[in-house]
């Protein structure tokens, strides 16, 4: 039996935060550091998600510790955030929301490991409003 792929969509979100890493890696001189970003995204990360959307580990399997996220968190659409994963891939997180119901995995913010947390404000406009 052939399981169903999965449609991966790049949010507004995911892709500010590439062109941000872009420009930081370019900064620093190390712009094939971005190239082989994009093709592990290309080459393992879409195609890895469409055929396993659940391969990354539950966000809420370690929740957050700041009061900030966790009030963020709180503030999302009910059920969303049960949906949301985390994916490590090189030195980068990346985080998806699995929606069974559509077949959709929707890529919404890249960062490197060592960064804080994901801000989940700009990921669902209109929150905390």
């Amino acid at each position: 039996m052939v399981e169903p792929t999965y449609r991966v969509e790049l949010t507004a979100s995911f892709l500010e935060r590439l062109e941000s890493i872009e420009a930081f890696l370019h900064q620093v001189e190390a712009p094939h550091a971005y190239d082989a970003l994009l093709a592990a995204l290309r080459d393992t990360v879409i195609p890895n998600l469409r055929r396993f959307p659940r391969m990354g580990r539950r966000y809420l399997d370690q929740p957050p510790q700041s009061a900030e996220a966790i009030g963020q968190l709180g503030q999302l659409p009910a059920d969303a955030a049960d949906g949301l994963r985390v994916l490590g891939s090189g030195d980068y997180l990346i985080l998806y929301a699995e929606e069974s119901e559509r077949s959709t995995v929707y890529l919404l913010s890249i960062q490197h490991h060592r960064q804080l947390s994901f801000d989940f404000a700009k990921l669902w406009p209109g929150m905390g409003q």
